[in-house]
């Protein structure tokens, strides 16, 4: 027993290194546009779950919602780590611009596999807001835009190995790692102070920050021949990120400033 648990991390390592990361680019290169039936499917029973849930009684459907927050907290803290890895070491071994340049990401040992997992995972996080319907909690624009507007992008962009892609995935699987935790915690009725909310939110802003510099230097790079990417996924990445950017900032000031505000000048 002790050394099959001994030899499990290498069959992990291993797996990630067998993995097709050509045949996964070739499949997203003839596939991507499936992405389009997702969405609409997705849109088509949220918006036609709450009419149906609009008379009946809410579910409550606490462990479920606790499994799956915790399921996927633990795909992104791992997804987190192994990405960090490979960026971390681009960063010490040869610089921030490579870093951002580099189409080594989409396949590395280590990062291909998680690459592939990112972009697949999109559809599953759909069913995020099947909680929110069944639960019959508010949904807000910024959730489900979010979700239709990453999963179009993530298929369209994996496909072509753009660069800014690494900084991209990894700041996106270190969020998710603290946003489902707290998800988790939350399903499972245990105290989590508010500012743990307020320093998620901030995060997310600070994500969409950080992508609007990297599109900046992608393009900037371009025009050297040293950032493989189009004009057309940079102006579809900046005009994504921005959005984000207004509504999560939007969010941020409804939900942590204004009642502030309200209640000083009370």
């Amino acid at each position: 027993m002790e050394s099959n648990l001994s030899r499990l991390p290498f069959r992990v390592y291993e797996f990630e290194r067998s993995f097709d990361e050509q045949g996964a680019i070739e499949w997203f290169q003839e596939n991507w546009n499936k992405s389009f039936v997702f969405s609409m499917v997705y849109a088509a029973l949220i918006f036609g779950g709450q009419y149906v849930m609009k008379e009946r009684r809410k579910f409550e459907l606490r462990l479920p919602l606790i499994l799956w927050s915790l399921s996927l907290a633990l795909f992104s803290i791992i997804g987190a780590l192994r990405t960090g890895w490979y960026m971390g070491h681009i960063l010490i071994t040869s610089g921030f611009k490579q870093s951002v340049c580099d189409q080594g990401f989409y396949k590395g040992p280590v990062s291909k596999f998680w690459a592939y997992a990112f972009v697949i995972s999109k559809v599953p996080e759909l069913g995020d807001t099947l909680f929110i319907v069944l639960r019959k909690q508010k949904l807000i624009f910024l959730h489900w835009y979010h979700h239709i507007t990453v999963l179009l992008y993530t298929w369209y962009t994996y496909k072509d190995m753009v660069a800014g892609g690494g900084w991209f995935m990894t700041m996106n699987y270190g969020v998710h790692a603290v946003m489902y935790s707290y998800y988790a915690l939350r399903a499972a009725q245990l105290h989590v102070p508010r500012f743990c909310a307020m320093f998620i939110t901030l995060t997310q802003i600070l994500q969409m920050v950080m992508g609007l510099a990297v599109n900046v230097l992608v393009h900037s790079w371009m025009q050297d021949g040293t950032c493989p990417s189009t004009w057309e996924n940079i102006f579809c990445s900046s005009v994504m990120y921005f959005s984000y950017l207004l509504l999560f900032c939007s969010f941020f000031y409804k939900a942590y400033l204004k009642g502030k505000e309200r209640a000083k000048a009370d």
